[in-house]
């Protein structure tokens, strides 16, 4: 029998639940002590159960984490931060702590079984690497850490957060120790939020959750600061008449296979009012549907360009590069997806302007989630007003995007390219130039942004969602180290930071 290694944390929620997570935890075995953590209050629903009450405002909070350090006197630390009752596989902890052993690992986490209305189903999650820095990075409810890797962080916490506790305390475990995946399905976790993910993707601009990202943002901005990847807002001149272009700018839409809206989108374009030239340039990769069709109805106006790519290779990327690179691309690269519509006739107008006005290589819009009928949606408007001039490009490592419509500088854009892929392209290239280059902000909505079955992130099962967020994460890791070597190399890591 394995030594009773392991003090053991959850949150307080009813006792039905609480005590079959407190019997799971005892059933593994290797549970030193078992603590409920909760407000101050009455904490008799313990009664009969092996565990003890740990008094503290929010299980997420800096003061819960410190006192959870405190009350720690074993090797490991198990926190479950569901309320939900949890149920261990055999040997799970045993498992999670003979691979902390093996890896020197500060935390250790695993794949888990998910019951989602009296359903279960596997539920993998993905490597942890330099670049996840998301606040929402899935490690599952169970996880394991050093204790003394533990106890270090909470040490070395210097700002007390009401939300951001537990995302600090990663980062400076991250900072030190390896964070260590086990994939296998080691628990099983109730999930409650059976929203499809289409739904989930903006909770972080939410209004009702600004207290938590500005929490988050700052926790993320001393952490990039501790590896030296922390930008200064200084940027490089932008200079827009260094090049000739025959229009000033250009609408982009990529499509393939949007019959029922591509009509729709080029009207919304060729009613824009200017006082310049630009033109539209549609990329159509290979429709099917009759989309080419509909395009081709269009083409007696001299402002539509039909281009179909001689390649059959290219994701929406790739289909971004064969606009840009046209010669008939004008100084500005606007996007607009196909399934979208711009919200006036003054939206191209409004963004050239905010170039000039701003002096900067790219712009970000607003714009208004809207059903198929155009009747807004929840959540509504999304503007990413967490996008700050000051340390915005630093944010953007944290978040999942950078929002939209989005619209470029085109020799910026030409240099950098976009990759060749049909998710997180946009992401990709906004970090890459926001590296050197002011992003320019407009907080007024510009397009309505239709969700419906069709849309490509509207519903993504779960192998599809963690492909997604490991690319992200991926970018980000790249955009790290691009940064740390801009910025002359990491900083040696010590422990005081």
């Amino acid at each position: 029998m394995m030594d009773k290694k392991v003090t053991c944390f959850l949150p307080f929620s009813d006792a039905a639940s609480m005590a079959a997570t407190v019997r799971s935890m005892r059933e593994s075995g290797v549970a030193d002590k078992v603590f409920v953590v909760g407000p101050a209050g009455d904490s008799t629903s313990l009664t009969d159960m092996e565990a003890a009450y740990l008094e503290s405002e929010g299980f997420a909070s800096t003061g819960a984490l410190k006192k959870m350090a405190a009350a720690t006197g074993s090797r490991y630390v198990l926190t479950y931060s569901k309320g939900f009752p949890l149920d261990l596989g055999k040997f799970a902890l045993a498992r999670m702590i003979q691979i902390c052993d093996d890896t020197g690992a500060g935390m250790v986490y695993s794949d888990y079984f998910e019951k989602k209305q009296g359903v279960m189903s596997p539920h993998p999650v993905i490597d942890y690497q330099e670049g996840s820095l998301r606040d929402d990075f899935n490690f599952g409810s169970v996880i394991l850490y050093d204790a003394l890797a533990f106890k270090d962080a909470c040490s070395r916490m210097d700002v007390d957060y009401s939300f951001a506790g537990l995302y600090d305390l990663r980062l400076k475990i991250s900072r030190t120790h390896p964070i260590v995946h086990i994939q296998e399905l080691l628990y099983t976790e109730v999930e409650s939020d059976i929203r499809k993910t289409g739904e989930k993707q903006f909770d972080y601009v939410d209004p009702r959750n600004r207290a938590v990202q500005v929490e988050m943002e700052k926790s993320c901005t001393n952490h990039l600061k501790c590896i030296n990847a922390w930008l200064e807002p200084q940027f490089r001149e932008i200079k827009f008449e260094d090049q000739s272009f025959d229009y000033d700018a250009s609408v982009i839409i990529p499509v393939r296979n949007r019959v029922k809206t591509i009509g729709d989108a080029i009207k919304s374009v060729l009613s824009q009012k200017t006082s310049y030239r630009f033109n539209l340039i549609i990329v159509d990769n290979y429709s099917t549907d009759g989309t080419t069709d509909v395009i081709r109805s269009f083409t007696s106006d001299s402002r539509v360009v039909h281009l179909i790519p001689g390649r059959k290779d290219l994701g929406i990327g790739g289909c971004w590069n064969e606009a840009i690179f046209s010669d008939r691309c004008g100084r500005f690269a606007i996007q607009l997806d196909s399934d979208d519509l711009y919200i006036d006739d003054g939206v191209i107008t409004r963004i050239v302007d905010a170039f000039h006005e701003q002096q900067c290589a790219m712009v970000v819009g607003s714009y208004r989630m809207v059903n198929f009928d155009l009747e807004e949606i929840p959540p509504g408007l999304i503007d990413h007003r967490e996008w700050t001039p000051d340390n915005g490009r630093n944010n953007a490592l944290r978040i999942n995007g950078l929002g939209a419509p989005r619209a470029f500088y085109t020799p910026v854009l030409r240099d950098i390219r976009i990759p060749n892929v049909s998710y997180g392209e946009d992401y990709a290239v906004g970090l890459a130039i926001s590296r050197h280059y002011q992003i320019g902000r407009i907080y007024d909505p510009l397009y309505l942004c239709r969700r419906w079955d069709e849309n490509s992130d509207a519903v993504l099962d779960v192998p599809r969602a963690n492909a997604h967020n490991l690319y992200k994460d991926r970018i980000r890791t790249i955009e790290l180290l691009a940064r740390k070597r801009m910025m002359g190399g990491s900083k040696k890591q010590g422990l005081n930071d």
